[in-house]
């Protein structure tokens, strides 16, 4: 993965085949957190907390679904991708990849989370089993994706002929 260019707010990125195919399989997992995992409030005293955590439950619903129609127009959106020289190469506005860091960190915490949220302080140990370890891909997978459009977005990773 590179930055190939940011010009008048598009960025334009190369992929190898395969990570564009791991990017897209990635946006094909969306969403992997629980809809369950996301509570108002753990205070039973709270005023309305079911009407309250129903309103928040439809919200979170209708952001998934608009976020797999998203992901279905960008990956389907003519002239998005172009291939040249065994590569591909996406434009993305600041915009779409702030999005796509949400829709990836949704795989990666949801990778997380179904492998029992193993912490360093707790010594937890992830199962040996092909799910745990499946999970465990996605989650690393999913985080240099971050990292990356987390370094476009912030400046850090610069086009190749800047560096």
């Amino acid at each position: 993965m590179k930055l190939l260019r940011h010009v008048g707010g598009k960025f334009e990125l190369a992929l190898a085949p395969e990570e564009k195919g791991l990017l897209l399989y990635l946006l094909n997992l969306y969403p992997l957190v629980p809809a369950s995992y996301h509570r108002l409030t753990k205070d039973k005293k709270l005023p309305q907390r079911e009407e309250n955590q129903q309103l928040l439950d439809e919200a979170l619903a209708a952001q998934r679904e608009q976020n797999k129609k998203a992901i279905l127009t960008f990956v389907n959106e003519p002239g998005r991708f172009t291939e040249a020289d065994g590569a591909s190469t996406v434009a993305c506005t600041r915009g779409e990849l702030e999005w796509l860091l949400q829709v990836v960190n949704d795989v990666r915490v949801g990778s997380w989370l179904a492998m029992g949220s193993p912490g360093y302080e707790t010594k937890k140990k992830v199962r040996p089993d092909k799910d745990a370890l499946r999970h465990a891909m996605f989650m690393e997978l999913a985080g240099a994706f971050e990292m990356f459009f987390l370094g476009i977005v912030n400046g850090d990773v610069t086009p190749e002929n800047e560096e």
